[in-house]
Order: structure tokens, then sequence, then C-alpha cells
């Protein structure tokens, strides 16, 4: 949300919503995000993104949890 406000960017209300009920519980959050994140990658590679690119910041949990999720098979 605080990346949002910076740049004026909107997220829809029931994620909004759900962000402000979950920002004391670090760990729900965390899942709430990934399983946003999973499922906007699925819509993407399903309607024929060539591939996906994160940047994870130093923080490479949430997108290997996000990965997995995909059971992503990597080519060579």
């Amino acid at each position: 949300m605080r990346f949002c406000n910076g740049c004026g960017a909107e997220l829809p209300r029931w994620i909004r919503l759900r962000l402000e009920q979950l920002q004391d519980d670090k760990p729900a959050l965390l899942d709430f995000g990934t399983s946003v994140v999973t499922r906007l990658c699925e819509t993407l590679l399903r309607n024929g993104a060539p591939g996906l690119h994160f940047y994870t910041i130093n923080q490479a949990e949430p997108t290997l949890r996000i990965w997995e999720n995909l059971s992503v098979i990597a080519s060579a």
C-alpha cells in the first residue's frame, strides 16, 4: 500500500481492505500476498506471457514460494 500511495497506483478495493485487515499479522499478510501474486502469475502464463521476471530486493523467500506454487519447470 505504501508503494501505491507513493506512486499514485491504485489497488483494487478488495485487496486494500484485506491488507488493512491483515496489517498486524505478518505471516497472514505474507500468505495473502503470495496467493494474490501467484494467481496473477498464473493468469499471465495462461494467457501467453513468455516468462516472468521478479525483483526480489534481497527478499528471495516470497518469490521462491510463488515459484513453488506455480510448479514451474525450469527450461534450459
